[in-house]
């Protein structure tokens, strides 16, 4: 199958890094396309960067449909887009952050989210509650780490993405910890290894969601919420969503 891993903001070290996680993951046959926007915010930070991003994320999902992929993964913790992306895609469209939710309550009892900055925590928080998991996770918690700091991690900075995950296990009661950033992804497993915990990383938990809907030959329904969008004019740069 064909899965295309998009990073919706800009950083291309990122999309790479994101994209040897899926690989290293993937069945022998998969194909991964990591790609990201031409445009939009060098990172995702705030509800602004995350508008601007989203309208470009979904150029790139268009260009996923005609490519032919079997699935689309929306690698960024705060699942930008992903209604409309559902919406205009005719393949799954998986969001990293629902992904790991449903992985980390399959293996842990209660789970602890542990994200970059702490303005994104409220982001977290709706996203718990959007997908109904805000009863297993056991809170959310920031290390203060600049999304694209975790391009070129320095040690000091690993041990307080660690230190946090140490607390949400041993002062909130977590199980297991999710990774509240597709750019940690590459980190999961060295961090599984210091804590003794599942470590989930959302991007390799959608690409084995994704292969796992492909074999069993599911796809998202379009007869209701997820049906093909109106049709309407749009003016300006947008009017190539004309329909």
């Amino acid at each position: 199958m064909k899965i295309q891993i998009i990073n919706p903001n800009t950083c291309q070290g990122m999309t790479e890094a994101i994209g040897r996680s899926a690989e290293a993951v993937s069945l022998s046959d998969t194909q991964i396309i990591a790609c990201s926007p031409q445009h939009g915010p060098r990172s995702i930070e705030c509800a602004l960067d995350e508008t601007i991003a989203a309208a470009a994320l979904l150029d790139e999902i268009a260009k996923g449909r005609e490519q032919g992929v079997d699935a689309h993964i929306i690698a960024c913790f705060g699942d930008p887009a992903l209604d409309a992306a559902r919406e205009i895609a005719s393949a799954p469209v998986i969001g990293v952050a629902e992904a790991a939710f449903k992985l980390a309550s399959i293996v842990s009892h209660r789970f602890g989210i542990v994200t970059t900055l702490a303005r994104t925590l409220p982001a977290a928080e709706h996203l718990l509650q959007r997908y109904g998991y805000q009863h297993l996770c056991s809170g959310a918690r920031a290390a203060d780490i600049p999304v694209l700091d975790l391009e070129e991690l320095q040690q000091d900075t690993f041990e307080q993405l660690k230190n946090e995950c140490l607390a949400a296990i041993q002062q909130d009661g977590a199980d297991s910890i999710v990774l509240g950033c597709a750019g940690m992804s590459e980190l999961a497993q060295e961090l599984s290894s210091c804590l003794n915990v599942p470590v989930i990383d959302g991007v390799s938990a959608a690409v084995k969601l994704a292969e796992s809907l492909h074999q069993l030959k599911l796809s998202t329904s379009k007869g209701g919420q997820y049906a093909a969008p109106i049709q309407k004019q749009f003016i300006g740069r947008y009017q190539h969503w004309s329909r």
